[in-house]
């Protein structure tokens, strides 16, 4: 399959230091390493990242900034929501969730590190192939 960067921010390399944590191939592209942390993630068509949880003493969590493709997020316990570009998700600290490319599309979007102190990234369990094969 070919690689295709339907966003205006470079595609990026192949996400190898992170690919234990995704199912499928995803690209990264890290925008901005100063002030805030800013990174432009490209996920190939049935690509999506495990469960997981970003923690913080204060402030913390992710904002994520749909620029390309057709993709979903899911809290815990909560229905999956559709991502189109434009679409913009605010993911507090201590919500455990995922993110990805639906079965047919690519998918992009920045992912915004909001500042916070004692922040970390909790990887999580994958979503299942049963879960997953119920979106649409």
């Amino acid at each position: 399959m070919e690689n295709k960067n339907l966003s205006v921010f470079p595609m990026g390399e192949k996400n190898d230091a992170y690919a234990q944590y995704f199912i499928g191939q995803s690209y990264l592209c890290p925008l901005s390493r100063e002030q805030v942390g800013i990174a432009n993630v490209t996920f190939e068509p049935g690509c999506r990242n495990n469960w997981h949880i970003h923690h913080a003493k204060t402030g913390g969590g992710q904002i994520l900034l749909v620029t390309a493709g057709r993709g979903y997020y899911q809290e815990w316990g909560q229905p999956a929501r559709e991502l189109h570009p434009g679409d913009v998700v605010n993911i507090p600290a201590g919500v455990k969730h995922w993110h990805g490319a639906a079965p047919d599309s690519w998918f992009a979007h920045l992912a915004v590190e909001v500042p916070g102190e004692e922040t970390s990234n909790e990887w999580l369990g994958p979503v299942s192939d049963a879960d997953y094969g119920k979106l649409k």
